[in-house]
């Protein structure tokens, strides 16, 4: 069997660096090796205080939603398309202030083509769902509206796979992104991270979150008001490891500026990183394409509106990930921080050649 079935990352995920330019338009185009066509994209401006913009091809270019606060979905001109390989922006400062510069980073699901679900009809879940499915990346979203009923709640996802890091959001009213991942020890009958907070892993007795585990069908709610609230439309970004192209873990911290090493089994393009011990610890977010060499020092913060900022925090490696600096939000001693990755190159191709460090 081969190492691995993605040869070519950039295939399905791939970060662009860019200039704003302050008009209706700003056409936004990939450099990697493979042609992308993004069906979720998340752009930050880096130089300035701004809010994340995120947005995907099931609902449309037009509506975004952000990940450092609860605010609903909003209809902007923050993206006007999702092009053959990158994206357009329009005229909203969080994507194109002039003379500010923006990442945007970019995962391949479907193409915009979505399956509908219909649970009564399949027997999959109980609840209908609309999903647009990448089941050989490990990536899918997935959208639903909260029935009526008392009942928990299952939703079709159409990964191909049992997910191991799920997060969602209400995209109606203000409400917390959710997030829950089995890299590490979690009840999803009670326990929740949020992706807008720097709250560590917490507990809600009454399941109002996931209410039950994901299987290789369906991922979980409750019809509460945070997952299944009647008429509220949600969505879900559902993610599972690929060898050689994605990986969800955890790792200790061990609190020494010889931090860890925590193998991927590829050389990483990009990572978010959550010390989920200590509440106050962000979100931080790194890539190869704002540091091209090491040490990856550039980071911004998936739950905070802030420019980037920078503190030698770890190398970047063919097989992996180092931890250089002491920061307990990356590496806190004795704190179980978890972690998502996906490849700029696998450590070995389909054809048993090795790739290099940066």
């Amino acid at each position: 069997m081969a190492y691995t079935t993605i040869d070519d990352p950039s295939a399905y995920f791939q970060t662009a660096l860019y200039s704003g330019n302050g008009g209706g338009t700003n056409n936004v185009v990939n450099d990697g090796n493979s042609d992308l066509q993004p069906d979720w994209v998340w752009v930050k401006e880096r130089d300035a205080t701004s809010s994340h913009a995120l947005t995907n091809s099931t609902v449309g270019a037009n509506k975004i939603l952000s990940s450092n606060n609860t605010n609903e979905e909003s209809s902007a001109s923050a993206f006007t398309s999702f092009d053959s390989d990158g994206f357009t922006v329009g005229s909203d400062g969080k994507t194109n202030e002039i003379s500010k510069t923006y990442v945007g980073w970019q995962w391949k699901a479907n193409g915009g083509t979505t399956t509908t679900n219909d649970a009564s009809s399949t027997g999959v879940g109980n609840t209908d769902s609309v999903y647009q499915a990448n089941t050989t990346a490990g990536f899918s979203i997935v959208t639903w509206t909260g029935p009526s009923g008392s009942d928990a709640r299952t939703m079709a996802h159409g990964l191909g796979g049992t997910p191991e890091l799920i997060i969602y959001k209400n995209r109606d009213e203000v409400f917390n992104w959710y997030v829950g991942t089995s890299a590490i020890t979690f009840n999803f009958n009670t326990d929740y991270l949020q992706l807008n907070t720097n709250i560590a892993k917490a507990t809600d007795a009454g399941g109002t979150v996931f209410n039950s585990a994901p299987t290789s069908t369906v991922i979980g709610g409750a019809n509460s008001s945070a997952s299944a609230k009647e008429n509220i439309k949600y969505v879900a970004y559902c993610f599972r490891s690929i060898q050689g192209y994605s990986k969800i873990g955890s790792y200790t911290g061990n609190g020494n500026a010889d931090g860890p090493f925590i193998y991927t089994g590829f050389k990483p393009a990009w990572l978010l990183v959550k010390n989920i011990t200590d509440s106050g610890d962000d979100w931080h977010l790194f890539d190869t394409k704002r540091d091209p060499i090491n040490r990856a020092s550039q980071r911004l913060k998936a739950n905070d509106s802030g420019a980037e900022a920078s503190d030698g925090a770890l190398d970047f490696l063919s097989n992996g990930f180092k931890l250089r600096n002491t920061s307990n939000a990356r590496n806190g001693n004795g704190d179980t921080i978890i972690y998502m990755c996906f490849a700029s190159s696998p450590f070995v191709s389909s054809e048993g050649v090795p790739t290099t460090a940066k």
